[in-house]
């Protein structure tokens, strides 16, 4: 059987000079959900920080169905001129300290996620990870106007802040993200994933704010340093953009203004010790889970 990741020497060297001890790899898929670009963004600017080098590559044509998530191409006049391939690395990036750490980013796989998480394993044992962290954003019914909430979930309790439990017992769509943990806490390999919630009237949108309380979330689980400031004009950009679209519907605002009721009513119960307060249903959440989806694939292509 073929393997799935190609190792570069170099990279590899230029790993183990850096590694500290308790080493971390982030983890950030793009392709199945990622509310307001939350893990993206992230990805994008983690890799602003420094110049990433080279460690491993996935052999995305074993991974990816193009049918259903088809590369852009661009053609110009009478021939073809780009091709936005895709593609799943291993890089080694370094925070705002210099502080090395692995970033492992791409596109999600659509096949074989079983080989895939068991590359994964490969690549935490072989390199010396001793903490997996991903992100991305998830769309619920929260407003806006207030900041927004995270859910963090791993592969031991003890890995988690005491941070409050939006859900109690849902089924939801998998993904490769979610099975890596799922077998992670069974190899008793330690993982985290963090999970920001999304206005879901801004799921399609890109909200770099949703990326900093991300890359917050995982500097706390970490220690690491990712600069998140340096994404503060964007997310003011976008809340200035939001706010405008907001003054041209009074039904949207309509909208937000409940949702800043149910919030405030929550956190007020919370507060004072009550933890039962206005939470979605695991109905409402499949339901606004269910429409993201639609939204997301609507533009995909058939298969044939």
């Amino acid at each position: 059987m073929e393997t799935l990741v190609t190792w570069d020497p170099e990279g590899v060297r230029a790993w183990a000079d850096a590694a500290g001890e308790g080493a971390v790899m982030v983890l950030m898929l793009r392709g199945f959900v990622d509310a307001g670009r939350a893990g993206t963004l992230a990805a994008n600017h983690l890799k602003t920080l420094s110049e990433g080098v080279r460690v491993a590559t996935f052999d995305v044509d074993s991974l990816i169905d193009y049918r259903s998530r088809r590369p852009e191409m661009v053609f110009s006049v009478n021939e073809w001129t780009d091709y936005d391939a895709p593609e799943l690395v291993l890089d080694m990036h370094r925070d705002a300290q210099g502080r090395a750490y692995l970033l492992l980013h791409g596109s999600e796989p659509d096949i074989l996620w079983e080989r895939f998480v068991a590359a994964a394993r490969d690549i935490v044992t072989r390199l010396g990870v001793g903490l997996t962290v991903g992100a991305h954003g998830i769309p619920m019914a929260a407003p806006h106007t207030r900041p927004l909430p995270t859910t963090m979930h791993g592969t031991r309790q003890e890995l988690l802040p005491d941070t409050p439990s939006y859900f109690g017992t849902v089924t939801v769509p998998g993904s490769a993200q979610a099975l890596m943990e799922y077998r992670f806490g069974r190899w008793d390999l330690d993982m985290v994933n963090v999970v920001v919630h999304v206005p879901y009237y801004l799921g399609q949108s890109t909200l770099p704010q949703a990326a900093q309380e991300a890359l917050r979330s995982i500097e706390g689980v970490t220690g690491l340093d990712f600069a998140v400031d340096g994404m503060d004009e964007a997310a003011q950009t976008a809340r200035e953009e939001i706010e405008r679209q907001l003054r041209e519907s009074d039904e949207v605002t309509a909208v937000v203004h409940t949702l800043e009721q149910q919030y405030d009513a929550y956190q007020a119960q919370r507060a004072s010790g009550i933890l039962d307060g206005p939470l979605p249903s695991a109905d409402e959440l499949g339901a606004e889970f269910e429409k993201f989806l639609a939204q997301h694939h609507k533009d995909l292509p058939p298969h044939p």
